[in-house]
């Protein structure tokens, strides 16, 4: 399936495919402050609208995340890394996805403030 997602002033407008059927909730320093609720795809899934020029990246500590955010309204669609294999993959904020009933979803509790 192919979801349509987005910030919240459009800025930022992507599509990603896959089987959207589970979310991991992080405690780490980042994620429990933006609130997202993380889906994991390869990155070739995840397919920007928008100009990459309209991204700003955040990285911090080991910088092997880059969290990308619209500078205009402030809001995280997704991230970029490379899984334990060296695969590239994108965490896609399901919470910037439309027509998605998030509450339908399971959520993989992780503790990131242990890693």
């Amino acid at each position: 399936m192919i979801y349509k997602g987005s910030c919240h002033c459009g800025q930022i407008a992507f599509e990603v495919e896959g089987e959207l059927s589970k979310v991991m909730d992080c405690n780490c320093s980042i994620c429990s402050r933006m609130g997202s609720l993380h889906w994991f795809v390869p990155r070739d899934k995840l397919r920007l609208l928008t100009p990459e020029s309209n991204l700003a990246t955040y990285t911090f500590g080991k910088q092997r995340i880059k969290h990308h955010f619209c500078p205009k309204c402030g809001i995280h669609p997704f991230g970029e890394g490379v899984d334990p294999a060296g695969n590239a993959m994108a965490a896609v904020n399901a919470r910037c996805l439309e027509d998605v009933d998030l509450a339908a979803l399971s959520v993989k509790h992780v503790d990131g403030r242990s890693f």
